[in-house]
């Protein structure tokens, strides 16, 4: 009996299946359609209707294979594993940012990263694992000594070069100059052919 008072409206009950309150004139209509049609996950608490129950816990509880790896998981760690702890996630060098799965990067860099490049402060060559660092420190002087000094017997033929005469370009030689060359010669050796052509003498009469 309700307590004077208080409306039948206001008074609550608690549902033996989904644990809700429910008003109490209807909290008998209320567990048929609740009990009939909906069902608590074991593993989150929520009520869920029991054509979609499977669905449910597929999709939210049950454990999910990594796309890249085939690594099987808790589905909640899923995006945490592949952006940051997956061995297939794809990955840049540092060096030459060249896109590659992470489990290749160690050895990928011990090559890459011993490649030179030329500093364009000292013009001299470093490694590229050592470059962020020698450009913080490099003054833009050539410590080397032979570096300096070959660059300087460089730039002492150039202007030597420059200075001298223009060299000779090869003359070009046609192909109609040397049929005409062949021709004279040709002709040449014919006439002196004939020229030096030793006539038959006569047979003297005994």
């Amino acid at each position: 009996m309700a307590a004077a008072g208080v409306s039948d409206d206001q008074v609550t009950s608690v549902c033996g299946h989904c644990d809700r309150a429910i008003p109490s004139s209807n909290i008998d209509l209320h567990f048929a359609h609740c009990s009939r049609n909906l069902e608590k996950c074991i593993v989150c608490g929520d009520m869920i209707p029991r054509k979609h129950a499977e669905e449910h816990f597929l999709s939210t509880h049950a454990p999910a294979c990594c796309s890249l790896c085939s690594e099987t998981m808790d589905r909640d760690i899923l995006d945490v594993h592949k952006g940051e702890n997956c061995p297939k996630r794809i990955v840049t060098c540092e060096y030459c940012e060249f896109p590659l799965p992470a489990i290749d990067l160690l050895e990928h860099q011990e090559v890459c990263g011993n490649r030179t490049e030329l500093c364009y402060m000292c013009h001299k060559y470093i490694r590229l694992r050592e470059m962020h660092s020698h450009v913080s420190r490099c003054t833009g002087a050539v410590s080397n000594v032979a570096e300096s000094s070959r660059n300087t017997r460089a730039l002492e033929r150039e202007r030597e070069r420059a200075a001298g005469a223009p060299r000779r370009q090869p003359r070009e030689f046609s192909p109609r100059r040397l049929l005409f060359t062949i021709a004279i010669t040709g002709i040449a050796v014919l006439l002196g052919s004939l020229f030096f052509q030793r006539k038959p003498g006569r047979t003297p009469v005994n």
